[in-house]
């Protein structure tokens, strides 16, 4: 597995748990507004951490961490994910994913081998207007198969959207929430564009004032 970055301790990545959180390098799409320049472009990529430092860590914490999440870049881009998971399940931790359900096969090979836990899934905007936030061609096809993967998968999840003024207005929020009917959670996030971000001309765009995000936060959430 290519590791990008390892935070050894977090209790924000992963709900109720004290998590440690790895970074795998690479990802299939190139949204503008994504902070992770070093995980994505490969120009950018930093030397990757090694794996068996990362385990040896994760062996010692067994009686302080409860949960690690993988997230990225974009995980199930990485051949090698399944074993990479294993080793950590078999360590008796419990695997919260970060995807960008591009993915769907991956997704569900995961499930059905017990291992993951949590799966986050971001959506990037209304389907009709994916390629543009999402940096790269997209089959919406896909996206929406991994929504009903997770939502069937009797794990624990949730959606999130990252709420970018460019891609994201109201309707696209009706248009993502008519596909999210039967989901559990669904979250916004706030955007900033203060640090490094790919396409950096949306540093002047015009963001969402605090009072606008939480209007949207209140029509758009749902939360367990």
């Amino acid at each position: 597995m290519r590791i990008g970055g390892f935070q050894k301790f977090s209790l924000i990545d992963y709900p109720h748990k004290v998590a440690a959180v790895i970074f795998t390098q690479g990802c299939d799409f190139r949204c503008p507004f994504c902070h992770n320049a070093d995980l994505v472009l490969p120009e950018k990529f930093l030397p990757p951490v090694n794996e068996e430092e990362v385990f040896k860590f994760l062996t010692k914490r067994q009686d302080q961490l409860t949960g690690v999440v993988v997230t990225g870049g974009e995980p199930t881009i990485h051949g090698d994910l399944p074993d990479f998971l294993k080793k950590i399940k078999d360590l008796g931790y419990s695997v919260k994913l970060d995807t960008n359900g591009n993915n769907p096969q991956a997704l569900k090979k995961l499930i059905q081998e017990k291992l993951v836990n949590y799966i986050a899934m971001d959506i990037k905007t209304s389907f009709s207007r994916y390629p543009e936030a999402a940096g790269v061609s997209v089959d919406v096809g896909r996206i929406q198969e991994s929504i009903k993967i997770i939502i069937g998968s009797g794990l624990d999840y949730h959606f999130r959207t990252t709420v970018v003024c460019k891609f994201i207005s109201d309707s696209d929020l009706q248009d993502i929430a008519n596909n999210l009917i039967d989901a559990k959670r669904y979250l916004l996030q706030g955007f900033s564009a203060k640090t490094q971000i790919l396409d950096n001309t949306l540093k002047d765009a015009r963001p969402y004032t605090e009072e606008e995000f939480q209007a949207l936060q209140e029509r758009w959430e749902k939360k367990m």
